[in-house]
């Protein structure tokens, strides 16, 4: 049976209605069940679900609890955005899906410059939470676009041992970033290195991947 059977992109992807209709976190973890252990497209569909379960949590959160969990978001985007432009882009582009890639790129980009400013601002203010409304659909829609456009590409084009050892590196990026450090890991570098700027993150997970890749 065809390892892409049973999966199917994100048909809520850009209503023809115009209407704009966000994505599920138990859809994502379904599509994912349905994939390999290690499959490169499992692992990128669970921390989908993941991410949209955290903005839930950053919106209900009040106070210092919110910064724990926007912290923990930050950091997984840093794993997740920088994976997915380190290691799954080049292969989309070469399953001929160049426009697709370069455009996924593109937004992530943008969104890296939306979380960069995030950051600046205090959780509680009303300002945060405005703008963690708004980045919230922006991720959303993106996270759709893959599911429709390039999650299928990859799991049509790709053997299922090339997508392990994908997924490989990917679980070695998400050792690189970690998440917001207990009250006893205080003074830990490592540990406290998901309260540093979004930027340092990023670089982190990119010194990961490289490494993985030799």
């Amino acid at each position: 049976m065809p390892l892409t059977r049973g999966y199917r992109g994100a048909s809520r992807h850009k209503p023809n209605d115009g209407s704009t209709t966000m994505g599920d976190a138990a859809e994502d973890r379904a599509k994912a069940a349905k994939l390999p252990e290690g499959d490169v497209i499992r692992i990128l569909l669970e921390q989908h679900a993941r991410i949209r379960d955290l903005f839930t949590e950053v919106t209900m959160a009040k106070g210092d609890a919110r910064q724990a969990v926007f912290d923990d978001l930050r950091s997984l985007l840093a794993v997740h955005e920088t994976a997915e432009e380190l290691i799954l882009r080049p292969v989309t582009g070469e399953a001929g899906g160049k426009e697709v890639a370069d455009a996924r790129n593109q937004e992530e980009a943008e969104a890296n410059e939306v979380l960069a400013e995030l950051e600046k601002l205090d959780v509680t203010s009303t300002d945060f939470e405005t703008r963690i409304v708004a980045f919230e659909k922006t991720v959303d829609e993106h996270a759709e676009a893959e599911e429709h456009e390039e999650f299928p590409l990859v799991l049509e084009k790709c053997s299922e041992s090339m997508r392990q050892q994908l997924g490989t590196r990917i679980k070695a990026a998400e050792a690189a970033a970690p998440t917001h450090p207990h009250p006893s890991t205080a003074g830990n570098t490592a540990a406290q290195m998901v309260v540093g700027p979004f930027a340092s993150l990023v670089d982190r997970v990119k010194d990961a991947i490289t490494q993985s890749g030799r």
